[in-house]
């Protein structure tokens, strides 16, 4: 430990990257609701949470194994699962009367056409208003999977390397093929 007058230790999540103050001070005096979108290496999950001086309050949650009760098949972290997810949470934060909300997407780094994204499209076509830009939203081929379906189809020619490489997809009963027509039938029954 440093001893100096001048010196001071940082607060412990700011040295250990899990909190940036400043921004959370930004968006805790707006006194909007934050959607937060967290990820890790094979789920995601999101929150709509609403600060109160005793701390946070969640009041709707989403994490992306709920997916696999309606019936998908793909993995749990890429961006059609994060659209999914995204319009579950849309749809049970209208239930509860969640109309507006601001972007949390913590210490992430903010890249055009990223999970979070994919994810805040699909609360926006949910029906909850959520500023942003227009740009920074993914692509509808990306959002359906459609580059994972384009790029499974080149794959097909090696087996060895479709099958080590869509392993997952396969042990599931989903051609990655089908991937856009499979996001479909999951947004209709997260919509139903």
């Amino acid at each position: 430990m440093r001893e100096s007058p001048t010196f001071a230790v940082r607060y412990r999540r700011k040295r250990q990257g899990k909190t940036d103050y400043k921004t959370r001070l930004k968006l805790l005096t707006g006194s909007e609701r934050r959607i937060v979108v967290r990820r890790s290496l094979k789920n995601l999950w999101m929150q709509v949470v609403e600060y109160t001086p005793a701390g946070d309050k969640v009041l709707v949650s989403v994490h992306s194994h709920e997916l696999r009760k309606l019936g998908w098949k793909g993995a749990l972290n890429n961006l059609p699962a994060a659209y999914l997810c995204g319009l579950l949470l849309g749809k049970k934060a209208k239930a509860k009367k969640i109309a507006k909300a601001v972007m949390d997407i913590g210490l992430n780094v903010s890249i055009k056409g990223a999970v979070w994204f994919a994810a805040l499209k699909g609360i926006v076509d949910a029906g909850v208003a959520v500023p942003h830009a227009k740009e920074i939203l993914p692509s509808e081929q990306r959002i359906k999977g459609e580059h994972i379906a384009a790029w499974a189809k080149q794959l097909k020619a090696d087996a060895e390397k479709y099958k080590r490489t869509f392993n997952n997809y396969l042990k599931a009963g989903l051609a990655p093929e089908d991937l856009p027509a499979h996001l479909e039938d999951i947004k209709k029954k997260v919509l139903a």
